[in-house]
């Protein structure tokens, strides 16, 4: 089919879709939609709250939990345990469709009625043991404050994509790792502090964009490097020697992320940090083919516009998770399923459309909230095949009259507001261009000032130095404010990796690795060396000296 320019309906900009976005919404039966790239992202997000957290009581036990629901949310919130459970029946919740009213306005109904879980947690994947802090994630132990997390982690906090981690604090995007402080798509590595696009590296500080690195501090682009200081060889004994002088202590180290900034800036960077991506574009992107516009993104083929998932095959505009997923569409948090529309947190269906938090044997649903073993319902009621089809086949009918189906649900009736939910990390908007997009604001979120026992200056210097009891203390932010304290587990891994007490609380901290991970932008620019057209997520005005694939490759590896 011949690619079609488009402007926006939200924000009026002009889009195109091509051909192969046609073949995959002929395939799926859908419209081509109506909204930007952008647009549509920033609509997914709004069933994402993942860091955003409160505490309020379930609705069915009365006990107190962690949830993502802030309190003016109108529907019941059930601990995760009681949500699970046989205690209740969402079939119970069922309405009648009604043919004189408009089908989002009806499940809208039931979304406001129909009790939710406090935080996403996939059992699909594995249960959370002694977990609680964290939100759409499954399969982890000792997890605090942790999110988008899955599979065989433990006794990790403040961090966001982790598989398969042990030990390790405030990292970003990250697999195969142990002993790891700052990271930022680092791979298969151990005690590596501060790293960024690092892989089978030990021992290590300061690292960005090197692999195979043993007892290296400050370094960019090393392969196989060891005792190298900010890419000076130096013997073992001279290397041991300046590197204890720094470690342990926040100002000497402060001193070596300024003087590490400026290092960095004077070697190439490559135009993405995909690895094994074919006949691909967008970041951070690993072992993927045939996926355009993707970031963060490991084993998938043929996707689109997609954001965060795994091992996911022929989808377009999805939001997280993804695991062995087949044709879905403008989802979020959808795995082990197939042919899904515009759904929210699906895992082993098929045939789902517009429904939410429905799993378990799930298939041919449309409207529905919290089914589960479930097939021909609509808005939670059963029917009979030849009565469902014909209902179904009026809603379709409705949405495409409305240019809407294939889309996502309007965002006024989401679960979240703006700014509790991951489009403010990625494509952030002030309160008055959230609301004039249609999204919620929330005013109130959730933080403590003014409560700090111990400020900054009086916390000492060397990690050596600090007592046991600043975990009874409360602390100060220095870039916002916020008041913040330790855990038992992070003070011992302060400890044991060497590294002084942060003054950011992990907000903050959090919001950092973001600005350094790079936008979920794909800029058109030219190679610094060979002048070569190149697509890559720093912008034509940034400082970094970037280089095509073929030029980085020749220069670096």
């Amino acid at each position: 089919m011949t690619p079609e320019s488009k402007n926006c309906k939200t924000c009026a900009q002009a889009f195109t879709i091509t051909a192969k976005d046609f073949e995959f919404y002929e395939k799926m039966g859908v419209q081509a939609p109506l909204f930007c790239p952008d647009c549509r992202f920033k609509r997914r997000t709004v069933w994402r709250n993942e860091k955003t957290l409160y505490r309020r009581k379930c609705a069915l036990c009365d006990k107190s939990v962690i949830t993502m629901y802030h309190e003016r949310a109108v529907h019941p919130v059930y601990c995760n345990d009681c949500w699970a459970s046989d205690k209740w029946d969402p079939r119970e919740y069922a309405m009648d469709f009604d043919f004189n009213r408009p089908f989002f306005e009806q499940l809208g109904q039931l979304l406001r009625v129909i009790p939710q879980s406090a935080t996403y947690s996939s059992n699909a994947a594995g249960p959370n043991i002694n977990s609680e802090y964290t939100n759409f994630a499954g399969a982890n132990k000792d997890a605090y404050l942790c999110f988008n997390s899955s599979i065989n982690n433990e006794n990790i906090a403040y961090s966001r994509g982790l598989m398969n981690a042990r030990d390790s604090f405030d990292c970003y995007y990250a697999s195969g790792i142990e002993r790891v402080y700052e990271g930022i798509n680092v791979q298969k590595s151990n005690s590596v502090r501060f790293g960024h696009n690092v892989v089978d590296s030990l021992d290590s500080w300061f690292l960005m964009n090197c692999s195979n690195c043993t007892n290296c501090f400050g370094c960019v682009n090393v392969r196989n490097g060891q005792y190298q200081f900010f890419n000076e060889q130096l013997s073992k004994e001279e290397y041991l020697n300046r590197v204890s002088e720094i470690v342990g202590s926040y100002q000497r180290l402060e001193e070596m992320k300024e003087r590490f900034k400026t290092h960095a800036l004077a070697f190439p960077r490559r135009e993405n940090q995909n690895l094994k991506a074919v006949n691909s574009t967008g970041n951070y992107l690993t072992e993927v083919k045939d996926c355009h516009q993707c970031f963060e993104v490991e084993d998938g083929e043929n996707l689109s516009y997609s954001f965060s998932t795994k091992i996911t095959k022929d989808c377009w505009d999805m939001l997280g998770h993804g695991r062995k997923a087949e044709l879905a569409l403008d989802s979020v948090g959808v795995g082990y399923c197939q042919r899904i529309i515009a759904s929210w947190w699906v895992e082993n269906g098929q045939n789902i459309e517009y429904s939410f938090a429905v799993r378990s044997s799930v298939s041919e649903l449309i409207g529905c909230v919290g089914l589960k073993n479930a097939k021909y319902c609509i808005l939670n009621k059963q029917y009979e095949e030849e009565e469902y089809r014909k209902i179904r086949e009026h809603i379709v009918r409705e949405l495409e009259d409305l240019g809407l189906y294939g889309s996502m649900i309007p965002p006024k009736y989401a679960f979240f507001a703006y700014n509790e939910a991951i489009g403010q990390d990625n494509l952030p908007l002030s309160k008055e261009q959230a609301v004039a997009e249609g999204f919620m604001w929330e005013d109130n979120l959730p933080e403590t000032k003014g409560k700090e026992t111990l400020l900054a200056e009086h916390i000492p210097d060397h990690i050596s130095e600090v007592k046991d009891s600043i975990l009874h203390e409360t602390l100060a932010c220095i870039q916002c404010s916020r008041n913040y304290r330790l855990i038992p587990a992070e003070l011992t891994f302060y400890r044991n990796m060497l590294l002084p007490i942060p003054h950011n609380c992990w907000q903050c901290r959090f919001t950092d690795r973001i600005k350094r991970r790079g936008p979920m932008t794909i800029f058109d620019r030219t190679c610094a060396k060979c002048s070569k057209p190149i697509k890559t997520s720093y912008a034509p005005d940034r400082p970094e000296i970037v280089y095509c694939e073929s030029c980085y490759q020749a220069e670096v590896i």
